[in-house]
């Protein structure tokens, strides 16, 4: 397995993403440890586009529990259907928020928080957790992100 991260400071987002896809498959590796993976891809996702907070949440039965991140302190339990995390889980499907304050029902777990996407984990048909992303800025996050993130999801799980 590779520790290194190569970022590329320059391009566009697209470009920086290309360049991190194939460092995820590396870094990786033959890992197969969820935490592990979760917990380095949180890391090279942190320091490749300096997002205000990057992490994950896993299903513990009606909750996202709090798991690896990079960032400030964050909310530790998340019910079903609540905030911008518990209904990307309930429609299984990415959601992004241009602006938090304006999503009905967002938990503001940090007041920096300006915009997020949360992307769905599924694995064999059921959704076992989320990649949060929030950034400090509006508008941050569009169709590149998403189509981004979710090939990284599925790096991720097809380690495990």
């Amino acid at each position: 397995m590779s520790e290194n991260l190569n970022v590329l400071h320059e391009g566009s987002k697209a470009e920086k993403y290309s360049v991190l896809l194939s460092q995820l498959e590396a870094l990786t590796g033959a890992e197969t440890d969820l935490i592990a993976n979760l917990a380095n891809t949180a890391a090279a996702l942190h320091q490749t586009f300096g997002f205000f907070w990057v992490g994950f949440y896993l299903v513990k039965g009606d909750e996202l529990v709090l798991g690896p991140f990079q960032g400030p302190i964050a909310c530790t339990r998340i019910r079903f259907g609540k905030g911008v995390c518990g209904a990307a889980w309930q429609q299984g499907q990415t959601i992004i928020v241009p602006d938090v304050e304006q999503f009905p029902g967002h938990i503001a777990c940090n007041v920096q928080s300006k915009s997020e996407i949360v992307v769905p984990m599924l694995l064999d048909g059921k959704i076992i957790g989320v990649l949060d992303i929030d950034s400090d800025i509006l508008n941050t996050f569009d169709e590149i992100d998403k189509i981004n993130l979710e090939k990284i999801i599925k790096i991720i799980l097809n380690k495990i």
